[in-house]
């Protein structure tokens, strides 16, 4: 699952809308809507991600919340560390190798590590 996708879930549930009552009012499919909430699509596009927003009807900071998890939620992610350090490709590749393994809260932790560390001063 992806971050949009469970947050989309959640908002769904809490108002009690099912699957396919939503992506009736979205003019999609079900299998697409569901594909979207467990990750196996990429993110909606600009067009439909508005649709959602105004579908919520959420407040202009969950509306930004929405935005920030589509850019957030590409489940099929490629890296390119041509260029980089040495340190970098073999970050990536035991990333690859060993996130199916990691618990949630290690996910969290890194996550968090890496955004904190990326907003260094250079």
């Amino acid at each position: 699952m992806t971050p949009l996708g469970a947050k989309l879930r959640a908002l769904r549930e809490a108002r009690g809308i099912s699957l396919k009552e939503m992506a009736a009012a979205l003019n999609v499919s079900s299998a697409y809507l569901s594909a979207l909430e467990h990750g196996r699509r990429g993110k909606p596009t600009g067009f439909l991600l508005h649709r959602i927003i105004a579908f919520f009807n959420v407040i202009w900071d969950e509306a930004e919340e929405l935005q920030r998890l589509a850019e957030m939620s590409d489940p099929k992610v490629t890296i390119d560390t041509g260029g980089l350090t040495p340190e970098a490709t073999e970050l990536t590749n035991r990333l690859r190798d060993n996130i199916d393994r990691l618990e949630p809260e290690d996910l969290r932790f890194l996550r968090d590590e890496l955004v904190k560390r990326s907003g260094r001063k250079r």
